[in-house]
């Protein structure tokens, strides 16, 4: 396997799901892609011409049936896998329609403590920082 291009990242728009209660939505990979059984927050590649946050939209869509109505970006993040060099761009929804209907065959949970394991590798951090904004709300804003 060749090593990513590093000059050349994968645009990836990653959503994450909020309830009030600041649990989150978390995908179970599944077989047949990588990392397979890994969890991660939803999204998938950003097309050729598509803007990020229509990517974001399209892959809730697909992946788990529900329409995201409104979306704040958060944060980027790049990490170079072994199969591939990715630039993540998270966003956070506190407002969507419908319940996720797994369209992929994949797992997923709602966590407020995360207590799924293993992690995709670049889930980790966001989750750290998400813990610190749940625990410290106020020294975010």
């Amino acid at each position: 396997m060749s090593k990513p291009a590093e000059e050349n990242p994968i645009d990836v728009a990653v959503g994450i799901l909020m309830k009030t209660d600041g649990e989150v939505l978390l995908g179970q990979r599944p077989e047949g892609k990588p990392y397979p059984g890994y969890w991660e927050f939803p999204g998938g590649k950003v097309e050729p011409g598509e803007s990020i946050l229509a990517a974001l939209k399209r892959e809730f869509v697909e992946e788990l049936g529900i329409e995201v109505v409104s979306a704040e970006p958060w944060c980027c993040v790049e990490h170079i896998y072994p199969h591939a060099h990715v630039r993540l761009h998270f966003f956070i929804s506190h407002e969507w329609r419908g319940l996720p209907v797994s369209r992929e065959g994949q797992d997923f949970a709602w966590q407020g403590a995360i207590a799924v394991q293993p992690l995709l590798p670049a889930t980790i951090p966001l989750i750290c920082w998400l813990d610190q904004m749940r625990r410290n709300p106020v020294a975010h804003e």
